[in-house]
């Protein structure tokens, strides 16, 4: 058995978005190593399709990466809120989109050798444009774009997001397939 064990954290960091512990990890062979964990809000993604096979997308600059791409819209999950619910109200806020029923299309864990950060992904089929977005700031412009360009625009880098990436190519492999 190949078994890491977590034998105690101590915070080194924390406010509101994160917190930075260290671990005492013993490893499968007795040796003992200090390895950070960063522990994050599960976060809720939203992935609208129209009836012409396009999806809502965010163009927006990440200052850390110094990089613009196309990402869908997201973000924590409050203390005991619906996941879905969360999904449904970040896409609100940052599309001026209000989503019909959201369904689950998958959860994943980006960084899990680092990060507690768990993204779930939920889509829908219906969406109703109800007025400007009200966290405009979150994007340059928002755009429906047609499904089947997913794959190419994973593969020129213009969706960057591993979470968009994986979330938009099983949409468009069960939607377009």
């Amino acid at each position: 058995m190949s078994e890491w064990k977590n034998l105690g954290e101590r915070t080194v960091y924390e406010n509101r978005w994160v917190t930075v512990n260290m671990a005492d990890v013993e490893l499968p062979d007795g040796r003992h190593l200090d390895h950070t964990v960063i522990r994050l809000r599960p976060v809720a993604v939203a992935a609208v399709v129209n009836e012409q096979q396009e999806v809502l997308l965010l163009w927006r600059h990440r200052f850390i990466t110094g990089a613009w791409g196309w990402e869908l819209p997201s973000g924590g999950t409050g203390e005991g809120e619906d996941p879905a619910a969360a999904a449904a109200r970040e896409f609100e806020e940052e599309t001026g989109w209000r989503t019909g029923p959201m369904q689950l299309l998958l959860t994943v864990d980006p960084q899990p050798g680092i990060s507690t950060s768990h993204h779930r992904v939920y889509w829908s089929d219906q969406a109703e444009q109800i007025g400007a977005p009200a966290d405009d700031f979150e994007s340059a412009r928002r755009e429906w774009v047609p499904l089947r360009k997913v794959p190419e625009l994973v593969a020129t880098g213009e969706i960057r997001s591993a979470v968009a990436a994986a979330g938009l190519l099983l949409l468009h492999h069960r939607r377009l397939a």
